[in-house]
């Protein structure tokens, strides 16, 4: 590579990397207790509760719907959600009411028993909760979800010029090579260097899904206003029903389409993300990968027929798959293990980029005399 050209990748890598490094290190720390959200909401709030016939066979969601209606005199079932690894239903009730935003109560069911299971206090809640928001939008909504996205962005930008600085000058050197004998700075350099090299594809990896995740509104507005409008207003002109068919038999022919998937979200006839006439079955995925994959199926609601369905489209999966990737989310305590050490690394390459900066000397730019002090080593 000629001279002016790694003098061009260098300020690119150079300036790409500091504006975005303070950012960086912002979300690397409030990342990391995040991929562990599940366990530090369960050390905190500890649940003992278990199912009331653990191995008996689940009750009808028709059952459950009893039960909940019979509880809540006077009002209408609206959405039933199901929770992944628990024998529990939970059914959103709400009076019959004009308003578009009536007083819903929700309370979760045991499907062994129908019994009422208790709503967990989570004690870690709020400032889980204050790392989310500072992770993914720093407070601002939308704006500031794109504005970290930019910083993504930079991030790749800083990453794939480090590539390209990395090669010609340590084409001559065995990789991983520390020279503890030179001066400090260029230890610090060789660390730095190592460690980014070492991290590159995660560090990618993680930096590009985040940026997806930055999108999720105007994605997930979109697919709603372009796909799950148009299926659900095909079918709004289907006379209001008052007595429905079963619910078992809706998403029994609902997972009909899809024998691979399982319920997640059920709105009633009449409910926001339903028709009048209609029960609207979301399918999503087995597996940690694709249990953010959905599925929405009307299906008639005095028949019990599947009368449309709308796979999510190409960019909303993307949005869907990018989330456990990013966070580590779908292979067990071991992979968070190995995104957290990663994201330890990626800090302290951060750290020493930041270090290199500051350490740059007087005089001629840090990018210049780094350059031509390697290049004189390298010869």
């Amino acid at each position: 590579m000629r001279y002016t050209a790694i003098q061009t990748w260098a300020w690119v890598h150079k300036w790409s990397s500091l504006v975005c490094t303070a950012f960086l290190l912002m979300l690397c720390l409030t990342g990391l207790p995040l991929i562990f959200h599940d366990e530090i909401d369960g050390f905190f709030s500890p649940s003992d509760w278990q199912p009331a016939n653990p191995g008996a066979e689940l009750m009808s969601l028709d059952q459950i719907v009893r039960i909940a209606q019979d509880n809540r005199p006077g009002e209408r079932p609206l959405y039933l959600s199901f929770d992944i690894d628990r024998p529990v239903v939970n059914v959103t009730t709400a009076p019959p009411t004009e308003h578009s935003q009536p007083d819903y109560h929700l309370m979760p069911y045991d499907l062994t028993s129908g019994d009422q299971v208790p709503l967990p206090e989570d004690a870690s809640s709020a400032v889980m909760h204050f790392l989310l928001q500072l992770h993914t939008d720093m407070f601002l909504g939308l704006p500031g979800m794109l504005f970290l996205g930019f910083m993504g962005l930079l991030f790749a930008v800083a990453t794939v010029s480090g590539i390209v600085l990395y090669a010609p000058f340590m084409r001559k050197i065995p990789f991983g090579t520390l020279r503890r004998e030179k001066s400090r700075r260029l230890l610090w350099l060789d660390y730095h260097n190592l460690l980014g090299v070492v991290t590159i594809v995660w560090a990618l990896l993680v930096g590009l899904t985040g940026v997806i995740n930055t999108l999720e509104d105007p994605i997930i507005d979109g697919w709603r206003n372009a796909e799950l409008t148009d299926l659900i207003e095909q079918h709004q002109s289907i006379e209001s029903i008052e007595h429905w068919a079963s619910v078992d038999e809706a998403v029994a022919s609902a997972l009909m389409l899809a024998p691979d998937m399982e319920p997640q979200f059920i709105a009633f006839p009449g409910a926001r993300f339903s028709t009048p006439g209609h029960f609207a079955v979301f399918l999503h995925g087995r597996t940690p990968v694709t249990e953010h994959i959905i599925l929405p199926v009307l299906v008639n609601a005095r028949t019990g027929e599947v009368e449309g369905r709308r796979e999510m489209p190409w960019y909303a999966k993307t949005l869907a798959l990018s989330g456990p990737l990013h966070f580590g989310d779908y292979g067990g305590m071991t992979l968070k293990v190995i995104w957290a050490l990663l994201d330890l690394v990626l800090i302290a390459v951060l750290i020493s980029g930041l270090y290199l900066w500051l350490k740059r000397g007087t005089g001629r730019s840090k990018v210049t005399s780094d350059l031509q002090s390697l290049e004189e080593q390298t010869a």
